[in-house]
């Protein structure tokens, strides 16, 4: 019996190694792609790349320096006559130049701060440090910027530019000041 059981065993395994002798091999692996065909340099190509490049970096460092122009320029004091706040002709050529920037930067504001030199009392110099900068916002009302995009206050004599009691230093010290109070990150 034992050898009856051998014999279908051998004769399984036979059949099993006849039948996988028959088949098909494996196909082979697919042979790899040749790498694509270099393409000849061309040196146009390469100039008119390297033209568009420095033309950016031209383009980025105008920008820059408008912005910064733009910047000096609404920060620039104008100054007035002794005694007066009405703006002078060489007041005008800077709050024209700043007229030029706040169009262009519409959520652009600014805080106008009059001053004054000491002749006169206190309360004199606070208030003719307010008709100054008032002057001032009332010269862009009238070019069209909203009212609401300036706010205004004085110092009067409090904060001298230089000191002094000359006519020079004097001079110095009755002017509008300029700060950016909102929208500054537009001018950038």
């Amino acid at each position: 019996m034992i050898d009856r059981r051998i014999a279908v065993c051998m004769l399984a395994a036979g059949a099993l190694g006849f039948a996988a002798c028959g088949s098909d091999p494996p196909p082979p692996p697919p042979e790899p792609e040749p790498p694509p065909a270099q393409q000849p340099v061309n040196q146009d190509s390469i100039d008119a790349e390297r033209q568009r490049i420095a033309d950016s970096i031209r383009a980025v460092r105008e920008r820059e320096e408008d912005m910064r122009r733009a910047r000096a320029s609404l920060v620039e004091m104008v100054f007035f006559d002794y005694d007066r706040s009405e703006i002078t002709s060489d007041a005008e050529r800077v709050l024209r130049a700043k007229l030029e920037v706040l169009r262009a930067f519409p959520a652009v504001q600014l805080r106008i701060a009059g001053h004054a030199d000491d002749r006169g009392s206190t309360e004199y110099n606070l208030a003719l440090g307010s008709r100054r900068a008032e002057s001032v916002r009332q010269f862009f009302v009238t070019f069209g910027i909203p009212a609401s995009r300036f706010s205004t206050t004085s110092f009067g004599e409090e904060r001298p530019l230089e000191q002094g009691t000359t006519e020079a230093a004097y001079a110095r010290n009755r002017r509008a000041e300029f700060q950016v109070t909102a929208g500054e990150n537009t001018i950038r």
